[in-house]
């Protein structure tokens, strides 16, 4: 059985792709930006926007039935490698305990201008030892 769930994103539907997928004890969690309502948040702020883009996975993996101690896997896409320190402090603020598997690539642009960083999830419905 396949579960989606979907966000406010204006590239969703536009796309066809849903903000994270379930499959059995499985979750993906797709790129998710800093962007609610349509508009970036946290422009030029590369701590704030992993923030809110890790506030946004975590969101999609609750309704899902998972929590943040169950990722395994995370990758981070960022326009500007040289502020890696600002990314890293934002992910490492949630992740910190649970250590999952995690690759920071540089891109040359995202989506929208504006945005600096996108992050995608993996998941495992009861495989993490503890939440955070």
């Amino acid at each position: 059985m396949r579960e989606r769930v979907s966000t406010s994103s204006p590239w969703e539907d536009l796309v066809g792709y849903s903000r994270a997928v379930r499959v059995g004890d499985t979750v993906h969690v797709s790129g998710t930006t800093a962007v609610r309502d349509g508009q970036v948040v946290g422009a030029g702020n590369p701590y704030t926007q992993t923030r809110v883009a890790l506030e946004i996975v975590i969101a999609a993996l609750a309704e899902l039935g998972a929590t943040p101690a169950d990722v395994v896997r995370t990758r981070m896409f960022v326009t500007d490698i040289s502020r890696w320190e600002e990314y890293g402090r934002a992910h490492g603020e949630i992740f910190r305990d649970v250590r999952p598997a995690a690759s920071m690539l540089e891109v040359s642009a995202l989506i929208h201008p504006d945005l600096l960083v996108e992050i995608e999830a993996e998941a495992i419905v009861g495989g993490g030892a503890t939440d955070p």
